[in-house]
């Protein structure tokens, strides 16, 4: 049996830059949401803190089964509220602070059964809850030009369309139905990764994954959505884990605090308006080394934390925040 498909126990489940964010939100009092409640540990951690009240959301019913067992403990204090962070603002308002970490979690990559892992054999499923498409349903049913699409845009991806060619070669014999056999054509399509370096299917599982789940556009109504439910001095804390997440929450939080730029100089000078949010962090914080050798999953973790002031929440354009998209949305 290869190593890749091996069925290894489960890790425990590490908050990535937990130390950090509870130093930059310090005090921590009132309501606060964690957006992405997973294993729990920023809820915990910042019920610790001082919270008055933790509202955890999440999409993911495996979330609020693991926490069964210590849930209890804290009465009134955490309320679990299963749905989407992008509508926070229907789960509380008013709110003193907002957690997202918007990483997958060790409960979900190291569970075989979730096709999330190019490491562990499994269904190729990838979906955060247990609705709508899988991956499987993508990879067997999408273009050529859409597959490269997706690889492209949401992986960043380089030889997106040689692996497309290659899925499409690999289906038309027999469906591509579970993860190491997904990983073994990406594999072939790119050279043999060296030390250090990532897996070469780290980019197209990313890719997939992201579609399934519609995790861009989560992520813009996420941001938005805490716009509307902070309370002035509210805070915002975001953790993302790689380039394309964190561009989006710097320049989300660029604009909003009045420090976005990029408009051309022949076009009509815009109307500035009130800043909705104050940088509490003016570059993304990373992982110290203490953390990388406790959690190597942590390498490319950024943290970026805001205060809401009372300027009105407002629409936003996508384009500003560089959000990828696919051909037919541009459409």
């Amino acid at each position: 049996m290869s190593a890749a498909a091996r069925s290894d126990p489960p890790a425990p489940h590490v908050p990535v830059l937990l130390r950090p964010l509870i130093e930059a939100v310090t005090p921590v009092r009132g309501t606060w949401l964690d957006g992405t409640f997973g294993a729990g540990g920023y809820t915990r951690a910042l019920l610790d803190a001082g919270a008055d009240r933790v509202i955890a959301v999440d999409r993911d019913p495996l979330a609020f089964e693991l926490a069964a067992g210590w849930a209890d403990a804290h009465g009134d204090r955490l309320v679990m509220q299963p749905g989407v962070f992008s509508r926070m603002d229907d789960y509380g308002a008013d709110l003193d602070g907002v957690v997202l970490d918007l990483g997958v979690s060790s409960m979900q990559l190291d569970r075989a059964e979730r096709g999330f892992s190019f490491l562990r054999d499994g269904p190729l499923d990838m979906r955060m809850s247990a609705e709508g498409p899988t991956a499987a349903d993508i990879v067997n049913g999408a273009s050529e030009s859409d597959l490269a699409d997706i690889l492209f845009q949401y992986g960043e991806e380089r030889a997106s369309r040689r692996i497309a060619r290659a899925i499409i070669r690999a289906r038309a014999e027999a469906p591509v139905e579970t993860t190491l056999q997904l990983a073994a054509i990406v594999e072939g399509c790119l050279p043999r990764a060296k030390p250090g370096q990532s897996h070469p299917a780290t980019r197209s599982f990313q890719a997939l994954r992201i579609a399934v789940n519609d995790e861009y556009g989560e992520l813009l109504g996420g941001l938005v959505a805490a716009e509307r439910a902070l309370k002035p001095g509210g805070l915002l804390a975001v953790v993302s884990f790689h380039s394309i997440e964190d561009r989006m929450v710097k320049r989300f939080l660029a604009a909003r605090s009045g420090r976005g730029g990029g408009t051309s100089r022949h076009a009509p000078e815009a109307v500035a308006e009130a800043p909705r949010f104050e940088l509490v962090t003016r570059r993304g914080i990373g992982p110290d080394d203490t953390e990388l050798a406790d959690n190597p999953r942590a390498r490319s973790a950024r943290l970026r934390v805001a205060r809401r002031t009372g300027a009105p929440a407002g629409p936003v354009d996508p384009g500003l925040l560089g959000m990828p998209r696919l051909k037919e949305e541009r459409r």
